[in-house]
């Protein structure tokens, strides 16, 4: 790591009070709302694994990090799904959702992926991320889609359906009409009876009823469509739209119980939505060049109002004006009882790992992923707090 920035001495209270993104400032006093910088990578097979997970561990972290392809049985339903549970999740223990997408596409196409298809990954993740090889016009892509989404969701369509049989104060209508309306029947009665009087005189000598002429038949029938009906009104369904200001940030809802609970000592989440730029990777023989990591950093300083940090294997905050904040993958504790910071084996398929202290106190980062860590344990949340208080105190050694 290069000079030492002044963010690295800064608690993530103080730095909540000058991060350029609404949401980065949100995550920071909830990293020290929770004491935890602790983000979980939650690779696993399917939704009801992802959800079961997600109530489990949500009390010790602050991200999410999801695949939601990688998910059998992801529900794409906005209001039922996986999306929106995990919402309520998030809400309900205080963490954030951060797709971990890796965009990189031309801009239109990048739009398209994020704000629409069968994900809408922008309805239920507060975060996501992507890698700018494709250029940074695609950032400028992501931040109009997304600026435009939440300029139309700031309003919902509110739809009012109802179907009844009226009654009478349901209509404005005057004596006159109601007179008009009983003589109108009168007149129908005495025609119908003047009918019947004529089919008994039309009749031949065998007492049969004789058979009108085409013409004739006609108008009797012309008469009667006219005359002789009177339409009723059985029910009537009014369906009403209108537009009404949505207060709340909540977007993705569910009927399900405790939907409205929301983690104590804090707000819910701004609606804003945030990138994270992939500027560096934990894998073996990574690709990503100073120079590509450079065009990263100056990619975000274009976009404060929508990249919040990086996922990155260090800090890049050298500005003095830089407030991004970082979370670096291939973190990993030896096991309970071995010396924490020892040495930690890759996977054999190129991933590295780093303890929550190299990490944090000699890397810079602010939140660490853990991903098999935790999954493979035997009790995932009981690991998930080992890592917690190994990285929040990396942390607080940090600030010392």
């Amino acid at each position: 790591m290069a000079d030492r920035h002044i963010t690295l001495s800064q608690p993530f209270a103080e730095r909540a009070k000058t991060a350029s993104h609404p949401l980065t400032r949100y995550l920071f006093r909830l990293m020290d709302l929770k004491a935890s910088n602790l983000c979980l990578s939650a690779d696993v097979n399917t939704a009801r694994e992802l959800l079961t997970l997600a109530d489990r561990v949500g009390p010790s972290i602050v991200v999410l990090k999801t695949h939601y392809d990688l998910i059998s049985g992801w529900d794409y339903n906005p209001q039922t799904g996986t999306g929106a549970k995990l919402a309520a999740l998030a809400r309900k223990h205080g963490f954030l959702i951060f797709e971990d997408r890796k965009f990189v596409d031309i801009g239109k196409t990048v739009q398209m992926q994020y704000t629409a298809g069968t994900a809408r990954i922008i309805e239920w993740a507060h975060i996501t991320n992507a890698n700018i090889d494709a250029g940074k016009d695609m950032v400028r892509a992501m931040a109009e889609a997304a600026a435009k989404w939440k300029e139309r969701i700031n309003y919902e369509v509110r739809t009012s359906v109802t179907v009844g049989t009226p009654v009478s104060d349901q209509f404005d209508e005057s004596e006159e009409q109601a007179q008009a309306q009983a003589q109108q029947q009168l007149q129908s009665q005495s025609r119908q009876q003047q009918q019947q009087q004529q089919q008994q005189s039309q009749r031949d000598d065998k007492g049969e009823p004789q058979r009108l002429d085409a013409q004739e038949e006609q108008h009797q029938k012309d008469d009667q469509d006219v005359d002789g009906r009177k339409g009723s009104i059985v029910s009537v369904t009014t369906v009403t739209q209108s537009f009404e200001p949505a207060h709340s940030p909540r977007l993705s809802k569910t009927n399900e119980e405790g939907d409205d609970a929301v983690f104590p000592g804090i707000e819910e989440a701004p609606v804003d939505r945030g990138l994270l730029l992939l500027a560096q990777m934990s894998s073996k023989g990574c690709l990503m060049t100073k120079n590509y990591t450079q065009a990263c950093v100056e990619a975000a300083r274009e976009h404060k109002d929508f990249v919040m940090g990086f996922v990155s294997q260090e800090a890049l905050n050298s500005a003095p004006d830089d407030t991004f904040i970082h979370m670096t993958p291939g973190c990993k504790l030896p096991p309970p009882g071995e010396e924490e910071n020892g040495p930690v084996e890759g996977d054999g398929l190129g991933q590295q790992y780093n303890t929550p202290d190299k990490l944090i106190n000699v890397c810079g980062t602010d939140i660490v992923i853990v991903g098999r860590g935790i999954t493979g344990a035997g009790d995932p949340p009981s690991e998930a707090e080992r890592y917690r208080r190994k990285a929040w105190k990396a942390y607080l050694a940090r600030l010392a």
